[in-house]
């Protein structure tokens, strides 16, 4: 299956599409109807028709967006209809919530008019808190937006055109001062001359640099004002018609700053060395920049070099503006989104970049250190900081200006974000980016599976790790083949022909010779078994961790780990963890795979590796040991070794936030722990250990069913090396998490030896 089969998959599993409406009051009871609907509805209803602004009190739309298209510019897609814009816009919803907690209904306009766009959005405004304008042709875009925001009293933004300009002015802030250059002597050249770049350029004339120092090149070469057709938005960056320069080259030479809002590979190395000394170069196109990084690299040691890339450093990215820049208007209720409060936003961002780069951004993306420089212009799009700073900067702008409906403490504000949005939602974002830090070696023995190798295609494409398949060659591609898979590059590794069959062998005997095991049942599960096989190379050092179970039970493969690998120094028991990604956080849950019955010593084990897992996962461990009981209201062996389990942790680990015995409501509410104001454990528990396997198991498998968690795992815990093994039958994207954390550990190994 290829990779855009994947997508489909993707999109069509289960409830089609990626959104969904969800009540945010109880529907439970005859009463809650009643509220909900009539007749206690009539309430706010009469409300509202006497003060109409009363319907951000007492409705959804203060916090409602709408993201509206009509689908003539679509991505990198072009005019493709607003039916083929639908999952686009679904996407922009997701970013909306995910890093702004901002609900967004997607509207698909089939009409390609401007001034019926404009009527249809027009009468939408009693709906919606804020429009966002997405993937429409310019110069229609141009029209529409303005108008929009002449004729609506709130926040209306064409994102292809505004992102961009905010989050490349912000880079342009601090590159400028890296490269020891005044805004306004700056010459730069602008590739593209479309929506984005036309408002990029204006964007930084307002932040400083000079109009008459700028130059548009399109595909007919350098904008003049002697071209035909030019509406007045472009005609305004034209430059005279006396200027002698005419193409993309000419434009290049001698100018401090190129800009590509265009097309892949337009501009070649030779280019680049004409630039001026200490040049400015962001090529922004995607997937493929106007240049590739490495070659405008090695072009131009000097130069300060920024992409639209995730793979490389300085990723100009629109998702570090729309939602922060929507989150601080609708806050204060503002009518609009002013020049004033765009470059706050850019000034923000750049200003943020500046700051010392946090624990759990360094842990996001995999790093050691990440400091204010070349490779670091602006902040990353997954730094949680950039919502409780670029928003308070957009309210406050828009209060200054006198935009704004509703004045808050900004300072208030700003504490109030920070808890909005906890790190912990990101847990599988910050996982991901370690992986990628360092390529990890990771051995897949069920290379016969489709699921596994649709997975290993797809943990190729996203840089998460380097496959190793275990199997004969020939089998494995002709497999792959069928299933649309290039496999490039990929190892594969077959026991049977392999030149370290011998060599596992002598060792594996070594490790098993005392346990009934001869030199040829060593030699024919080596050469047998896969699992063995991939496990012996973990453990030699030939690959960096394994996942695999898609095939087989449990312990087919927990045991040839513990016997092979085995545990950590210093560690008994190896244990189980899932992590369960609800909509309000994440929640780790231990032993729920390996250990039936511990005991208190292996209870208390347990708890200290989760916690220490949870801290490698960017979250601070609030430990709950989990019973029937509450601090001894129960009185019983099973509680009493719960309790025994507690007290050990806290004397190994007293750097650890830990308590119990409690019950899980207890454990998860704070209002249910008032009576028990002795109790060391403060907020929610986020790392829950269960008594005996039976309770953890059927746990995780309830917040799955019937919870609509995201449940992640299984995760080994213990182990000398990384391996994982996944659930039977396991899904692609789940293989890929699973690699991801496999992938993650051995980075945390590597950092913490």
């Amino acid at each position: 299956m290829s990779r855009a089969e994947d997508a489909l998959l993707y999109h069509s599993l289960g409830r089609p599409g990626k959104i969904e409406v969800l009540p945010s009051k109880p529907v439970a009871s005859q009463l809650d109807l009643s509220l909900a609907y009539t007749p206690g509805v009539a309430a706010p209803c009469r409300v509202i028709a006497r003060d109409p602004d009363k319907v951000d009190v007492y409705t959804a739309r203060r916090n409602l967006v709408a993201v509206v298209t009509n689908g003539t510019a679509v991505l990198g897609l072009g005019n493709i209809g607003p039916r083929a814009a639908k999952p686009v816009m679904e996407g922009k919803a997701v970013l909306f919530k995910r890093f702004a907690d901002i609900d967004v209904f997607d509207l698909e306009l089939d009409e390609t008019d401007p001034e019926r766009v404009i009527d249809l959005v027009r009468a939408l405004e009693p709906t919606f808190g804020g429009i966002n304008l997405e993937d429409i042709r310019a110069p229609d875009c141009f029209v529409i937006e303005r108008t929009l925001r002449e004729r609506m009293n709130i926040p209306v933004f064409h994102d292809d055109q505004h992102g961009t300009a905010i989050i490349s002015a912000a880079a342009l802030l601090n590159a400028a001062e890296l490269q020891n250059k005044q805004l306004g002597e700056l010459l730069v050249t602008c590739v593209g001359a479309g929506a984005a770049a036309t408002a990029c350029m204006e964007m930084w004339i307002r932040m400083g640099v000079t109009r008459a120092n700028v130059t548009m090149v399109d595909v007919d070469g350098v904008l003049r004002e002697d071209r035909d057709g030019l509406d007045p938005y472009r005609r305004a960056l034209a430059r005279p018609k006396s200027d002698p320069r005419l193409t993309l080259a000419d434009a290049l030479a001698d100018a401090d700053v190129m800009i590509g809002l265009a097309a892949g590979n337009l501009v070649t190395p030779a280019m680049l060395r004409t630039m001026a000394p200490r040049p400015i170069v962001f090529a922004l196109a995607n997937p493929d920049p106007e240049i590739p990084y490495e070659a405008a690299v090695a072009a131009r040691p000097d130069a300060i070099v920024a992409t639209g890339r995730s793979d490389y450093p300085n990723q100009v990215n629109n998702v570090l503006g729309f939602p922060y820049i929507f989150r601080g208007a609708l806050d204060v209720l503002a009518r609009t989104i002013d020049e004033g409060m765009k470059l706050a936003a850019a000034k923000a961002l750049a200003r943020l970049a500046r700051e010392e780069v946090t624990d759990d951004v360094l842990r996001a993306y995999g790093r050691h250190r990440m400091r204010f420089g070349k490779n670091y212009l602006i902040p990353k799009p997954f730094d949680n900081r950039v919502l409780h700073w670029v928003a308070p900067a957009v309210a406050r702008a828009a209060m200054e200006s006198g935009v704004a409906r509703e004045s808050v403490d900004v300072d208030e504000y700003r504490d109030a974000l920070f808890k909005k949005l906890s790190p912990t939602r990101r847990v599988m974002w910050a996982v991901t980016e370690t992986a990628r830090e360092s390529t990890k070696r990771i051995v897949f023995p069920e290379s016969d599976q489709d699921n596994v190798l649709r997975a290993v295609e797809r943990i190729v494409d996203e840089g998460i790790a380097q496959p190793i398949l275990v199997g004969r060659e020939d089998r494995i591609r002709q497999q792959a083949a069928q299933l649309g898979l290039a496999l490039e590059g990929i190892v594969i590794e077959n026991p049977r022909t392999s030149e370290r069959l011998e060599p596992y062998t002598e060792t594996f005997w070594q490790k098993r010779q005392r346990h009934g095991i001869t030199r040829l049942d060593a030699y024919k599960t080596m050469r047998r078994s896969r699992t063995a096989f991939g496990l012996m190379m973990v453990d030699q050092g030939d690959a960096d961790g394994l996942v695999a179970g898609y095939g087989q039970d449990y312990p087919a493969t927990i045991r040839p780990a513990l016997q092979i690998v085995g545990v950590a120094e210093g560690v008994k028991r190896a244990a189980g963890m899932y992590v369960a990604v609800t909509k309000r956080d994440v929640k780790l849950l231990a032993d729920t795979t390996i250990n039936i019955d511990p005991d208190a010593d292996t209870l208390a084990e347990t708890a200290i590796l989760a916690a220490d897992t949870a801290r490698e996962l960017g979250l601070t461990p609030r430990i709950a040991m989990l019973s029937f009981s509450n601090f001894g209201d129960a009185p019983h062996p099973f509680s009493r070794k719960v309790a025994e389990a507690t007290q050990l942790v806290k004397v190994r680990r007293p750097d650890l936030m830990v308590d119990g015995e409690m019950q899980a409501n207890v454990a998860l509410d704070e209002q249910a722990r008032a009576p028990y104001p002795f109790s060391t454990l403060v907020g929610s528990a986020n790392v829950l250990i269960f008594p005996n396997l039976a309770a953890g198991n059927i746990a995780y498998k309830l917040l799955a069913a019937a919870g609509g968690a995201d449940v992640i795992g299984p995760i080994v815990l213990g182990m000398k090396k990384p391996v994982n093994v996944l659930q039977q039958g396991a899904s692609v994207d789940s293989i890929v998490h699973v690699t991801a954390i496999t992938a993650a550990q051995a980075v945390y190994r590597e950092r913490t030896p």
